[in-house]
């Protein structure tokens, strides 16, 4: 299978599915990003480095390949739905996306909100294109300090239904990844904490009965 995990911003991939994409690289699938917003104006708590960062952190993970625009950074409202769909679709059929993980239409951050309304019209490529294979699956992930807060009271947050195990050694990974990013992480209560994460992992996997999970919404699957 070829995964294609579609993220606004770098930090967000390791945040919402970081240890899933190493287990599924372990597993012998073959994973790609898409980072939607390549610069860090407006996000004073990210360094200088964060190419650096974000090379090192995905290097920990196992993923290769990555696709980079340069949308503007908590901005991405104002740039035409259109171009950022068809951006996403040359990665689709570049990479030849069996799969797609993306941010939940819900998320309280607006350019996680465009992003994920970016994929879901792109993820309709192959009706579109005859060369184009049909998506087998669409899912979409939480990111803590985003999806947690979907205060919208009208709007359908995020319900996992989808579980990927990853053990304690696969949290532990996601959080020494995170900790490539300077300036990312905090210190409790905050839902970028160390605890916070690991917490949600530990609960998410005692959801699922079993040992550490990540949580997905699955939106469609196809055999």
């Amino acid at each position: 299978m070829n995964y294609l995990l579609v993220v606004a911003h770098p930090d967000d991939e390791v945040l919402g599915a970081g240890a899933s994409l190493h287990k599924l690289i372990q597993e012998g699938h073959n994973v790609a990003l898409c980072i939607m917003v390549g610069k860090a104006a407006a996000r004073a708590n990210l360094s200088d480095t964060l190419s650096e960062d974000e090379a090192k952190a995905l290097a920990m993970l196992g993923v290769e390949k990555t696709y980079h625009a340069d949308f503007p950074n908590i901005k991405m409202n104002t740039v035409a739905h259109l171009d950022l769909v068809q951006f996403i679709e040359k990665c689709i059929e570049d990479f030849g996306a069996d799969a797609i993980i993306t941010h939940h239409p819900s998320d309280t951050n607006d350019d996680h909100r465009v992003t994920s309304h970016a994929v879901q019209a792109a993820c309709r490529l192959f009706q579109r294109r005859e060369n184009i294979p049909a998506l087998k699956r669409l899912m979409y992930m939480e990111v803590l300090s985003s999806t947690e807060w979907s205060l919208d009271p009208a709007a359908d947050r995020f319900v996992p239904n989808y579980f990927i195990e990853v053990g304690k050694e696969g949290v532990e990974l996601k959080l020494k990844a995170l900790e490539e990013y300077k300036g990312v992480m905090r210190p409790y209560p905050h839902p970028r904490s160390r605890e916070a994460i690991e917490g949600l992992a530990a609960l998410r996997g005692a959801q699922a009965g079993c040992n550490y999970a990540e949580a997905f919404e699955c939106v469609f699957w196809r055999e």
